[in-house]
């Protein structure tokens, strides 16, 4: 049984606060890095939430930022509510810890199910849709041993490999990451299995708002998820184009183990894992070899968590905002080619919160990008 730290730490917000965290995270520009950011300088949610009109304004927005209202964030508290879910902000306990120290966190995620699934260790198992018999038998034989051995197994609800990974670990532990609200699970064929999960010692969570029908570019944000819960992703029959393949990327980018199910060089479906396999993902022909690779990792100490709110924090309110000198520095600093802030930082000679206000400034305007690995460019 794998150990570790991935326990209940941590600490719950208000009522009142997980109203303004959902507010925050649903108004306009405001995705995971801005959140965080808007927090670390302001202190709490509430507060951005004010600032947020006069920000995206110096920023040189266009129109006004949308911010979402007390009567919309409470009305998706109740839909929650109505399908027997609840809204888990990143510094609570029941967090997936692996989750927290991604970059791009969710500040909040939707969950249905047995909240205690989120915080012990798992393996991520992923593949093809179109997956054949022994792709399907192998994959379900993973996810059994490794529930047998304490893990939790976590997919995306999709046909094929994940729907075998799921039902093979209901007694044990299953996490569906879903691409779309809670309440628009897909695919459809799949609403049986949801609710076995749920219903039984699983969890189903998503990030984005409940009546949510998932897009294509969904799925990508959902394969994230994925990657960031586990510990170790398997991936068992893979095109050469394949969200499976996304999430192998991501988990690989965040410090995971990547396994890799070897197949024949004449399936196009093993094209992807085969792949994987030259690339230096670990070969897998047993659940011995996740086991073996992924119990030190099980025992480390990795899930400090992060301490977001802070209501009485003094950040921000009294720092006189940026002049325009600065702003058009930074402006004529930047271009399509993404950068490091730190690089900003240096070529400018300005001081680092000023930077990062103005950054703020942009973002909150519509006219910054940011990119993996922190770096950010100026969007025209």
């Amino acid at each position: 049984m794998p150990g570790g730290s991935a326990g209940r730490t941590g600490i719950a917000l208000t009522d009142r606060q997980r109203l303004a965290w959902l507010r925050l995270i649903r108004s306009d520009n405001v995705g995971p890095a801005t959140f965080r950011d808007l927090i670390n300088h302001f202190g709490s949610a509430e507060a951005a939430l004010e600032a947020l009109p006069e920000l995206s304004r110096r920023g040189g927005a266009a129109r006004s930022v949308r911010i979402a209202s007390h009567i919309e964030a409470e009305r998706e508290l109740e839909a929650a509510s109505r399908n027997g879910a609840v809204f888990i902000g990143i510094g609570e306990p029941d967090y997936p810890p692996a989750l927290r120290q991604i970059e791009g966190a969710p500040p909040l995620i939707a969950a249905k199910g047995d909240l205690s699934a989120a915080t012990r260790p798992s393996v991520g198992i992923v593949g093809s849709r179109n997956a054949s018999i022994s792709g399907a038998k192998f994959a379900a034989m993973i996810a059994r041993d490794a529930g047998r051995a304490g893990y939790v197994i976590t997919s995306g609800l999709a046909r094929g490999i994940d729907t075998a990974a799921h039902r093979a670990s209901l007694d044990t532990g299953t996490i569906a990451v879903l691409a779309g609200g809670l309440d628009r699970p897909y695919p459809p064929e799949n609403l049986a299995l949801l609710d076995d999960i749920t219903k039984g010692c699983g969890l189903a969570v998503s990030e984005m708002p409940f009546g949510w029908e998932p897009r294509a570019r969904d799925f990508p944000r959902r394969n994230r998820l994925i990657a960031g819960i586990s510990l170790g992703v398997v991936v068992v029959e893979a095109a050469e184009r394949s969200g499976s393949l996304i999430t192998a990327r991501m988990a690989a980018d965040f410090g995971r183990l990547v396994f890799a199910v070897p197949g024949s060089p004449l399936d196009p479906r093993c094209h992807g894992t085969n792949h994987l396999l030259k690339e230096g993902a670990t070969i897998t022909t047993g659940v011995e070899d996740v086991l073996a690779a992924l119990a030190p990792l099980s025992q480390l100490d990795l899930f400090t968590p992060p301490i977001v709110e802070e209501p009485g924090k003094d950040a921000g309110h009294d720092m006189m905002p940026p002049d325009d000198d600065a702003r058009g520095i930074i402006v004529n600093a930047l271009g399509p080619t993404p950068v490091e802030v730190d690089d900003i930082i240096r070529h400018t000679g300005l001081p680092a919160s000023t930077v990062y206000l103005i950054l703020l400034e942009l973002d909150l305007a519509g006219r910054l990008h940011r990119h993996s690995g922190g770096t950010v460019s100026l969007a025209y």
